[in-house]
């Protein structure tokens, strides 16, 4: 039901007006791909965004079943990673406590009778994060400044009205930021429990667009390929409207042989953590490389294909090599 509730809640004249867009610079009939982004959506499961960001129109039948439809997401998750253990990775406060030893930062849940512990946080911090308990896609996520605070008790109430919860800032390594200073560039990493033995099934890095504190592929940031080896970037940024990037765009740095600082500690981290659970079995975990070293700012449950399949294609391999494992395994 999920996956219907989808498609029945699209936006369809946004979605009209790029397929006609996508029709004029590929040349081809609106007509017909209104119709075969049905067919996609009936026969393969996938949804309208992925109709466009995998370019299926450009893709015949044995190329579109390579690629993970949302449909098919979800039902990969609910068998890995199923929704009755999620409150330890989607209330970020839960996943702060519990995996304290990895995400290695000071927070505060201003509750009730806490309002000194708050006045404690923002004068130790004096720049900070506000983070919504189970925000998405980096939304409503801001970078707060304590000397902009002129109400304290106000700022304290409306955080527990509208369940905001306080973060320390993690101050970015200086490599990467010369990538983009603007916000904390972090590599989304995938693992997966493999009956006790983690592997890391696909890894990427995100960097913010220069403007917007936050690096999140939907708050109009980019991502690229790293190499999982050497912890070198492979290739161009892309963004949501698939633009291809060889250098960013404000910072002028070139992605293509980039080196992420810290890489084998990032990696021996994630690793660790996926161990911290045998119900959640595959993570996504978006980690930073802090002036200390590699950290981990949020482990997603349901991470999703959006951005692998933009930057490395179809990957249903993945989805069909961890079920198999699974199922050995059982």
């Amino acid at each position: 039901m999920a996956f219907y509730s989808y498609i029945f809640s699209a936006n369809y004249k946004r979605y009209f007006n790029n397929l006609k867009k996508v029709a004029k610079k590929e040349n081809k009939n609106f007509l017909k791909l209104v119709f075969d982004t049905g067919y996609c959506v009936f026969r393969y499961g996938f949804c309208l965004s992925d109709y466009l960001n995998y370019k299926l129109y450009n893709k015949n039948s044995k190329e579109r079943k390579l690629y993970v439809s949302t449909k098919t997401e979800n039902k990969f998750y609910e068998t890995v990673s199923p929704s009755a253990y999620k409150q330890r990775y989607t209330v970020k406060p839960n996943f702060l406590k519990d995996f304290k030893a990895y995400t290695k930062r000071d927070f505060i849940v201003p509750e009730e009778g806490k309002y000194s512990e708050f006045l404690e946080f923002i004068n130790n911090h004096k720049v900070f994060m506000s983070k919504p308990y189970d925000g998405l896609g980096g939304a409503d996520v801001k970078k707060e400044y304590s000397d902009q605070i002129t109400d304290k008790k106000a700022y304290f109430e409306n955080a527990i009205k509208n369940r905001i919860f306080l973060e320390e800032l993690v101050v970015q390594h200086p490599e990467m930021n010369k990538l983009c200073d603007k916000s904390v560039n972090t590599m989304r990493i995938m693992t997966f429990n493999d009956n006790g033995k983690p592997r890391i099934i696909w890894l990427g890095l995100r960097v913010g667009n220069g403007v917007n504190s936050i690096d999140n592929f939907h708050a109009q940031g980019m991502a690229v390929n790293i190499d999982i080896n050497s912890g070198k970037l492979i290739g161009n940024a892309i963004d949501k409207d698939l633009n291809q990037y060889s250098v960013h765009p404000v910072t002028h740095t070139k992605f293509d042989g980039f080196q992420i600082p810290c890489f084998e500690e990032a990696k021996e981290m994630v690793l660790k953590a996926s161990l911290e659970s045998d119900k959640i079995l595959v993570v996504g975990w978006d980690v930073a490389i802090s002036d200390k070293g590699p950290v981990i700012i949020e482990g997603n449950r349901r991470p999703g294909f959006d951005i692998v399949q933009v930057l490395s294609g179809g990957k249903m391999d993945i989805v069909n090599d961890v079920l198999q494992s699974k199922q050995k395994a059982s």
